[in-house]
């Protein structure tokens, strides 16, 4: 019997328009089609192998746990995964991806080759729709083996024979040297005629020729461009094609807490994260990723910028009501499952500052002027003007009271003083003098009611004595300078209080069985793309060669794959959250590009 690997165990392969993971043991347990956000075929990431799954590898006897791979890789700098087995038989190869697609019929390709020896292989693939709920009625067509179910339908093509058995598709089958035998599965509305017959060889050079080129557009090539490339192949992956719409990750309710309730659907755009994105995706030479973003953004936010979003659906879809999947037992028991993502109208000051940031840079870097853009930028600060003071739920989407957060003003503060840049340029039209009184005002403003002169810290909010992580952005943003003492008295404090043995990054106290600032039960690990921020502003401040060794060991979270969730826990030593996360991949190479401007590393 499969059960869910660690989190880390994971590869990701995908087609930009959805991902699947895959474990160690040849084994996907995760797969939504035809969309990230669409239900999952295989969902036994988040239950047991009733809920579906594709293994793919050596035979073993019945019951037998299946063995994980004597080793993988990606090959080259693409998302085309390599497993390998040395079995007391021979040796085999199983190579597993997702064709980049112009058409609406995505395909998971699955090659098996024989290395050396004889060795006996076994697919066992067991579909099952609607998040592993439903059973789909699986027949024959014309010597293909479709499943369906209510509106889809998933074609599987193989040259191997395969049976059915215990609501299960099965092939048993050896492979010598040379040998090479595909699976290929394709999704299709089930009204619609059957998929082509897939091209498996083809399909995989042309995969290998996308990525290549690809990666070819790359401008960095500094210290630790292995990790850099990775981060950014993995953003890429996670960029929704047809609309340019990029995704946090592509898991839902991958527990911050194993066992716990901290459990969420990432399956959306998040404004913060694609603007800090489109921010790493720009400055390694990412030109068309970035005007796709910001196209998205102005299809997403219309016009109606008052009523803006934390996040959207990932063509630009607004009601992501958030639900519970009380059939799926979750993460290693980690419940509950949920969909969609109450958090979306929440007020989160910080998203104007983010977005307007993001603008701000695409226009600096030359990106072919919007206008559009540029009045969106406006109507933001308007807004702005007359909320800026209110209290909101901050970038952490508390669930517990609003608050007056630091960083929320800090990042208003940033969305004036950007556009306060864009007037002087000569490019747009605003009242200039009245928004430098504005940017005065809200700076006056942080700096004396969310900073504690005794303790020499910004706290997390007004007249808070706690602190927060997201405080590091405080000189990054340019709000103040490194070298203030109140920038590095923060600092001090967090490495202080929020910091785990390791020097890994907590976002804020949490309360353990109590809720607390954020309204919710239990712990959560240390959050990466703080313990990256904090890399940042060490070397900011001078501490060059402390930033490096905590990067380096950053680095040393990565799965063999180069890829990190969201979190790392300090206890169990596993990564925890959602897989792979855009908020982790982004700061790594942010803070990659900085060291390297510094000259921090040591080669």
């Amino acid at each position: 019997m499969h059960v869910a690997g660690r989190i880390e165990d994971y590869a990701l392969i995908g087609d930009m328009q959805t991902a699947a993971l895959v474990c160690r043991d040849g084994t996907v347990d995760w797969l939504c089609l035809p969309r990230f956000d669409s239900h999952a075929v295989f969902a036994g990431l988040l239950g047991t192998e009733e809920h579906g799954f594709w293994r793919l590898g050596p035979a073993h006897g019945a019951g037998a746990r299946p063995d994980a791979a004597s080793r993988r890789t990606y090959r080259g700098d693409s998302l085309v995964l390599e497993s390998e087995w040395d079995t007391p038989r021979g040796t085999v190869r199983v190579i597993d991806f997702m064709p980049p697609r112009d058409s609406d019929a995505p395909q998971l390709v699955r090659i098996v080759e024989g290395v050396s020896g004889r060795v006996p292989m076994r697919s066992a693939l067991r579909m099952r729709f609607s998040y592993g709920r439903v059973v789909p009625w699986v027949h024959k067509v014309d010597g293909r083996t479709v499943a369906v179910a209510g509106p889809d339908s998933v074609w599987l093509d193989t040259s191997a024979e395969t049976f059915g058995k215990d609501l299960t598709t099965y092939s048993d089958f050896t492979v010598g040297p040379g040998d090479r035998i595909a699976f290929t599965l394709s999704w299709q509305p089930s009204h619609k005629q059957p998929p082509a017959h897939p091209e498996p060889e083809a399909a995989l050079t042309a995969t290998e020729d996308f990525w290549r080129e690809w990666v070819e557009h790359c401008t960095y090539h500094g210290p630790y461009r292995e990790a850099v490339v990775r981060s950014l192949i993995t953003l890429k992956a996670l960029t929704y094609a047809p609309t340019g719409g990029i995704v946090a990750a592509p898991t839902t309710s991958l527990p911050e807490d194993i066992g716990g309730s901290r459990n969420w659907d990432y399956r959306f755009t998040w404004l913060r994260d694609a603007a800090i994105t489109l921010s790493s995706l720009l400055r390694t030479g990412y030109r068309e990723e970035a005007r796709a973003w910001r196209e998205w953004l102005l299809r997403a936010v219309a016009g109606d910028p008052e009523n803006l979003q934390i996040m959207y659906g990932i063509a630009g879809e607004r009601e992501l009501g958030e639900a519970e999947l009380d059939w799926l037992p979750g993460y290693e028991n980690s419940g509950p499952v949920r969909v969609g993502n109450g958090a979306a109208h929440q007020l989160q000051l910080d998203v104007y500052g983010e977005v307007t940031e993001a603008l701000h840079l695409a226009h600096m870097t030359g990106l072919a002027r919007n206008d559009y853009a540029s009045l969106l930028q406006l109507k933001l600060i308007r807004y702005l003007e007359t909320h800026w003071n209110e209290p909101d739920e901050g970038i952490w989407e508390v669930r517990g009271p609003r608050r007056h957060f630091v960083h929320s003003k800090v990042m208003a503060w940033v969305a004036v003083d950007r556009t306060i840049k864009l007037i002087e340029s000569g490019d747009a039209d605003g009242p200039l003098e009245r928004w430098r009184e504005l940017r005065d005002d809200i700076h006056r403003d942080v700096c004396d009611k969310g900073y504690d002169k005794e303790r020499n810290t910004f706290t997390q909010s007004y007249g808070s004595k706690e602190l927060d992580a997201s405080l590091l952005l405080i000189p990054q943003v340019g709000f103040l300078p490194p070298d203030d003492k109140r920038v590095i008295g923060t600092i001090e404090a967090i490495q202080r209080e929020l910091s785990t043995p390791d020097g890994f990054i907590l976002r804020y106290p949490t309360s353990g069985d109590d809720a607390g600032v954020d309204g919710l039960e239990g712990d959560e690990g240390a959050f990466l793309a703080c313990s990256f921020w904090m890399a940042d502003d060490l070397a900011m401040i001078g501490r060059v060669d402390e930033a490096r060794k905590l990067f380096e060991r950053l680095l040393a979270l990565r799965n063999d794959l180069g890829l990190l969730a969201e979190e790392w826990d300090p206890r169990l030593k596993r990564q925890v959250g959602n897989f792979p996360q855009a908020f982790s991949h982004v700061p790594l190479i942010d803070t990659a590009l900085r060291l390297t401007a510094s000259g921090a590393y040591g080669g």
